[in-house]
C-alpha cells in the first residue's frame, strides 16, 4: 500500500501507521512535490502533477497493483492518480479528505494565506496546524501539535504557495470516486473544518463507500490514533 501525506506534512506522519501495517504489508511512504524531502517542479503542483510524481515512484518499484491512503492532499491526489490509473487500485482511502472542488470561500482563503506567507510564514504555520486540531483536543496533543509544526516549517515557501495554488485549480473528483470499483473507504472528523456536515451528507448518498466518523478534527491519525489504525487494518485485510 501507498501513503500520502497531507499539506505541509511528508512521510513521517506516517510513523505509528507503518509500524503497524509493515508487519503483514508492503508499505511505500513518498514526499509529493514541495514536501519533504522532495524538490518542487515550479510554481504551481496541480494534483495531476503531484500524481503523476506518484505514480513514477510506483512504476520505479515495479508496483503493479496497491491501495492508497491519502490524508487530506494526500486524498486530493489519491483521486487524481485513479482518474489516469484505476486500474493499478486495489483500494482507496480518503482520510480527512473530499472530492469535492475548492468552494469560492475556500479558494479565497487560500489566496489570502498565500499572502501572509509570503510576509509571516513562520506565524502563519504555526497558526494553521494548531487550527487543523478539535479545540477542545489542542491542549492535550500541545506535544504532538509542537512536533508537526516543526516538520510543516521544513516545507519551503515555493512548496507551501506552489500546492496551494494546485489546490485552489482542482476539479470536483466526486465522479471519480463514484466510479471506482474498488474498496473505498473515507474517514472523517467529525468536528474536521475540512470536511464539512454537509459534505459528509452529500457523500453519504454515494453507493458502495465505506464513511467512518471519529472524534475530533482533521488530524484523525493522531487525535482517535487506536480507532483510526483499527480502521486502516479493517480496510487493508
Amino acid at each position: 500500500m501507498t501513503l500520502l501525506h497531507g499539506f505541509l506534512e511528508n512521510s513521517t506522519m506516517w510513523a505509528d501507521t507503518v509500524a503497524l501495517l509493515e508487519k503483514t504489508h508492503q508499505v511505500i511512504t513518498i514526499d509529493l512535490l514541495g514536501h519533504g524531502l522532495t524538490d518542487c517542479l515550479g510554481y504551481v503542483h496541480t494534483m495531476q502533477d503531484l500524481a503523476e510524481a506518484v505514480n513514477a515512484v510506483l512504476v520505479n518499484l515495479n508496483i503493479d497493483k496497491t491501495t492508497l491512503i491519502g490524508h487530506s492532499l494526500g486524498g486530493y491526489v489519491a483521486l487524481a492518480f485513479a482518474e489516469k490509473k484505476p486500474d493499478v487500485l486495489e483500494g482507496v482511502c480518503l482520510m480527512n479528505s473530499t472530492p469535492f472542488a475548492d468552494s469560492k470561500e475556500r479558494i479565497a482563503l487560500r489566496d489570502r494565506a498565500i499572502s501572509v506567507a509570503k510576509t509571516n510564514y513562520s506565524n502563519l504555520v504555526s497558526m494553521s496546524i494548531s487550527n487543523l486540531f478539535y479545540e477542545d483536543n489542542r491542549l492535550r496533543f500541545e506535544k504532538e501539535i509542537e512536533q508537526i509544526k516543526t516538520e510543516a516549517l521544513k516545507t519551503p515557501l515555493q512548496g507551501y504557495v506552489a500546492t496551494q495554488e494546485g489546490m485552489k485549480l482542482r476539479a470536483d473528483s466526486t465522479v471519480v470516486l463514484k466510479n471506482l470499483t474498488c474498496k473505498k473507504l473515507i474517514i472523517a472528523g467529525k468536528n474536521d473544518p475540512i470536511l464539512s456536515k454537509t459534505d459528509l451528507q452529500h457523500l453519504e448518498k454515494l453507493k458502495d463507500i465505506t464513511i467512518n466518523v471519529l472524534e475530533g478534527g482533521h488530524m484523525s491519525h493522531i487525535e482517535n490514533k487506536e480507532e483510526f489504525l483499527q480502521n486502516i487494518m479493517r480496510f487493508v485485510e
